[in-house]
């Protein structure tokens, strides 16, 4: 397995398994954590129900999915979130993120939301949709995850217990991927375990 994959609800989960799937790799869809062996496959995506639930039960859940795909051998983790960052003051996004982060050792951890070609792109750490800030989206009064501050530093921030979040800017990213590599290796050292990384485009993304 290449790519064990955590997503925060199904639709992302499907969304994320078709993405792969169209990329050539050979994908298994689970919902809820597995109990049984892994198929043999590229990567698997394993489907949680955690975008609103009380914290406890997400970070939970979310160590017990990385615990069953590094034992059935994924050589990488991947959290997946909304795209529209859908968080509270509270998490989940953050507090998943990092007890994974704990769990996996990981010094360094890029935070990448964005989806140019569903009409989400990051800017300077902040969030647009289509060509509005998230803050002035639909978003803004969501009945559960209502999004009221578009930058995503000081979002995420606000949600973590220890780390920090910095910032891998557009600058960097369009320099390719050996820039992105030595700007967060510059975040980490300065004591930022997160960085939002901007993506304007596929390009950016890629």
């Amino acid at each position: 397995m290449r790519l064990g994959c955590i997503a925060d609800d199904l639709t992302g989960a499907t969304d994320l398994a078709n993405n792969l799937a169209h990329g050539g790799m050979r994908v298994s869809l689970r919902v809820g954590v597995p109990d049984g062996d892994c198929d043999d496959v590229d990567a698997v995506v394993i489907s949680l129900k955690s975008r609103t639930s009380p914290v406890s039960q997400p970070v939970s859940e979310s160590l017990q999915a990385a615990r069953w795909l590094r034992a059935h051998g994924a050589a990488q983790i991947y959290f997946k979130i909304c795209s529209t960052f859908d968080s509270t003051p509270a998490g989940n996004i953050g507090p998943v993120a990092e007890a994974l982060a704990d769990a996996l050792s990981a010094r360094s951890i890029a935070v990448t939301p964005a989806f140019p070609a569903g009409g989400r792109s990051v800017y300077l750490g902040h969030l647009f949709v289509g060509s509005v800030l998230l803050s002035d989206s639909s978003m803004r009064s969501h009945p559960l995850t209502p999004m009221t501050d578009a930058n995503l530093v000081r979002v995420l921030q606000a949600q973590l217990r220890e780390s920090r979040v910095g910032l891998l800017d557009v600058s960097s990213v369009a320099q390719g991927g050996q820039a992105v590599r030595a700007r967060l290796d510059t975040l980490a050292a300065s004591g930022f375990r997160f960085a939002i990384v901007d993506s304007i485009d596929d390009n950016n993304l890629d």
